[in-house]
């Protein structure tokens, strides 16, 4: 049975979600996570050198542990990383305790807000865009999954934030 008592935003990388995560959880009174903060600390590296020393194939089974790891927890405000819902059971997990709503942007916008990361290993590509591009067709069949979908392009943070706090708390009034 899905009891809502968390809020998780997924998205690819560059579409607002730790920034809108931080803003909401303000609003919110709730604590906000992000879930690659989580894996760097279980890891004792950056997801770069994750990647790098131990393969996208372990970091991927430490993102499922912290998934599984907030599942008793409440009052969240959960920034997963990109890729986190593509693994099998992630977004079941999440689910089952939160609403999942998906920040969207356009290739463009995100190759705009993420071209000078440099801790962002899946970009360290010769055509950016075009990565951007084949990963996004790649887990839009995932983020289609979420509850909600909100598009992050040329919007001010601070107002999908007020969406996002707002199909909250229409979602727990709808369960109370």
């Amino acid at each position: 049975m899905r009891r809502i008592r968390n809020l998780a935003l997924m998205g690819f990388m560059g579409t607002g979600k730790s920034s809108v995560g931080r803003i909401a959880a303000a609003e919110l009174g709730f604590e906000f996570v992000d879930t690659d903060a989580l894996v760097e600390k279980s890891a004792g590296q950056s997801i770069a050198d994750c990647f790098a020393q131990q393969g996208e194939g372990a970091f991927r089974a430490l993102e499922s542990a912290v998934v599984q790891a907030l599942a008793p927890r409440e009052r969240l405000v959960i920034a997963t990383g990109g890729g986190l819902v593509v693994t099998p059971g992630n977004l079941e997990s999440l689910r089952a305790h939160a609403l999942m709503v998906c920040l969207w942007a356009g290739p463009e916008t995100i190759l705009r807000r993420t071209q000078h990361h440099t801790h962002r290993p899946l970009l360290m590509d010769a055509d950016p865009l075009a990565k951007i591009r084949e990963l996004l067709a790649l887990r839009e069949p995932h983020y289609r999954r979420a509850d909600i979908i909100i598009n992050s392009d040329h919007r001010p943070l601070r107002e999908v934030a007020q969406q996002v706090i707002h199909q909250f708390m229409e979602s727990v009034a709808r369960e109370a």
